[in-house]
C-alpha cells in the first residue's frame, strides 16, 4: 500500500465557527483583502461578521466584491491590482466557489512576477500571501483543495488550475452561512459535492485516506438525499450538506477530478449552466460508462445514496432538476472531440482509455 496525503489548511467547522475561531484571522495579517461577490457574503451575515471582527482585533479590510460567477483571470487581475495598490498582507476568500478561486490566484501571483493571463504557464518561486477561505455554499470544497478553476475564453470552456500554494492557510466552515441559499443554488452546489465524492472515489488516484473521506461524504449525501428534493432545508441538513462538500473537497485534493467535470465545464462555459448541476446532468451516464471496470465501487456508491440502481438516480436527477439545455448534435460532437484533449482528466478515470465514442454517449445520453 503506498499513497500520500498531504492538508496543510487548519480547518474550523461547525456553528459559529468564526466567531468563536475569529481570532485566527489575525494569522494572515492587519490589513487583508477580502475577496467576495456583490451580495452573497452580506447577505448571509457573514460580512457583518468581519466587520465586528476586524473591529475586535485591528484588521483593516480592503474590498474587492465583484467576483461573478465562472470568474476569469480578468477578475484575477482587477483583484490583485487593488491587493497590490493597497498593499495588503493577506487575503481572506468569502463566499462561493468563485470568490475563493479568485482568492486564491491572487494570494499567490502578489508575491510573484507573473501576470495574470500567464496563470497557467508561470514558475511561483515566491510563497503567496497568507490565505484564508469561508464558503458559503456547501459544494465546492474550494476551502480545502490547491485549486482554482477559471473560465478560458481563448479555449472556450473552463479549466482548472493546480498549486500547492492554493490551500488556504485557514479555513472557517459555518453552516450558518448556508442557511440564505436558495432552494436552486442548494441543489445546483450539493450536486458539485457529489460529483466531487463520485470521482474521487473511482479516481485512479484515489487512496485507503481518500476513500474513507469519500464514503462519508457519500453517506451524508445520501442520508440527506430525501430532503435536498422536497426542500425541507433544517438546520441539521446544512451542517450534513457542508461537511459532506468539505470532506470531498479533502478528498479531489488528492484524487482531482476526471472526464465527468470536464464535459461539465463544456456545458457551464457554452450554455451558461450551473457548475454542479451540470455535473448532476452527466452523473448517471458516466456511471453507466465506468461500471465495467468498478462494478462493485459504484454499487457502493448507490447504496450510499441509497439507490436500487442506476436508472433510479436517473430518475431522481430528472426529478431534482429542470431540463438541460439544448445542445444540437454538432456540438455534442465538438465537446466530445475537445474532451480527448484533456490527458489528466482522461487518465484518471477508472474505464480507459475513453473513446470519442464513448464521450459522445456520455453527452447524448444526458442531453436527450
Amino acid at each position: 500500500m503506498i499513497f500520500r496525503y498531504y492538508l496543510p489548511t487548519r480547518l474550523f467547522f461547525g456553528w459559529d465557527a468564526l466567531k468563536r475561531e475569529g481570532g485566527y484571522l489575525k494569522s494572515l495579517g492587519s490589513r487583508l483583502l477580502v475577496v467576495m461577490g456583490p451580495r452573497s457574503a452580506r447577505e448571509c451575515g457573514l460580512w457583518d461578521d468581519l466587520q465586528n471582527l476586524g473591529r475586535r482585533y485591528g484588521i483593516e479590510w480592503i474590498i474587492y466584491d465583484r467576483v461573478r460567477a465562472n470568474p476569469d483571470l480578468a477578475a484575477v487581475k482587477e483583484g490583485l491590482e487593488v491587493a497590490k495598490e493597497e498593499k495588503v498582507e493577506g487575503v481572506l476568500g468569502a463566499g462561493g466557489g468563485s470568490p475563493l478561486d479568485v482568492a486564491k490566484a491572487i494570494a499567490l501571483l502578489a508575491n510573484n512576477p507573473v501576470p495574470p493571463e500567464n496563470l497557467y504557464e508561470g514558475d511561483f518561486p515566491n510563497p503567496p500571501l497568507p490565505l484564508g477561505a469561508i464558503p458559503t455554499t456547501a459544494g465546492t470544497g474550494s476551502e480545502v483543495t490547491p485549486y482554482a478553476v477559471f473560465s478560458l475564453h481563448h479555449l472556450k470552456t473552463k479549466r482548472g488550475f493546480a498549486h500547492e500554494g492554493c490551500f488556504p492557510r485557514v479555513a472557517w466552515v459555518d453552516p450558518r452561512y448556508t442557511l440564505t441559499l436558495s432552494r436552486e443554488l442548494t441543489i445546483d452546489t450539493a450536486l458539485d459535492a457529489l460529483s466531487h465524492a463520485v470521482e474521487g472515489y473511482l479516481s485512479r488516484r484515489a487512496s485507503p485516506y481518500s476513500d474513507i473521506l469519500a464514503r462519508e461524504a457519500l453517506r451524508l449525501w445520501g442520508k440527506r438525499r430525501e430532503q435536498l428534493l422536497e426542500g425541507d432545508y433544517t438546520p441539521e441538513f446544512r451542517q450534513d450538506l457542508l461537511w459532506a462538500s468539505t470532506l470531498a473537497g479533502m478528498v479531489i485534493a488528492h484524487t482531482r477530478t476526471t472526464v465527468l467535470h470536464t464535459l461539465g465545464h463544456y456545458l457551464t462555459y457554452h450554455k451558461g449552466t450551473p457548475h454542479g448541476r451540470a455535473n448532476g446532468y452527466f452523473l448517471a451516464a458516466y456511471l453507466e460508462f465506468v461500471r465495467p471496470a468498478v462494478e462493485a465501487r459504484v454499487g457502493e456508491i448507490l447504496a450510499a445514496l441509497r439507490l436500487r440502481d442506476l436508472l433510479e438516480l436517473r430518475d431522481f436527477i430528472r426529478e431534482l432538476l429542470p431540463p438541460p439545455p439544448m445542445v444540437e448534435q454538432g456540438e455534442r460532437e465538438k465537446w466530445a472531440r475537445m474532451a480527448l484533449t484533456h490527458t489528466h482528466a482522461l487518465e484518471l478515470t477508472a474505464r480507459l482509455p475513453p473513446q470519442y465514442r464513448d464521450l459522445l454517449n456520455i453527452l447524448e445520453s444526458s442531453l436527450s
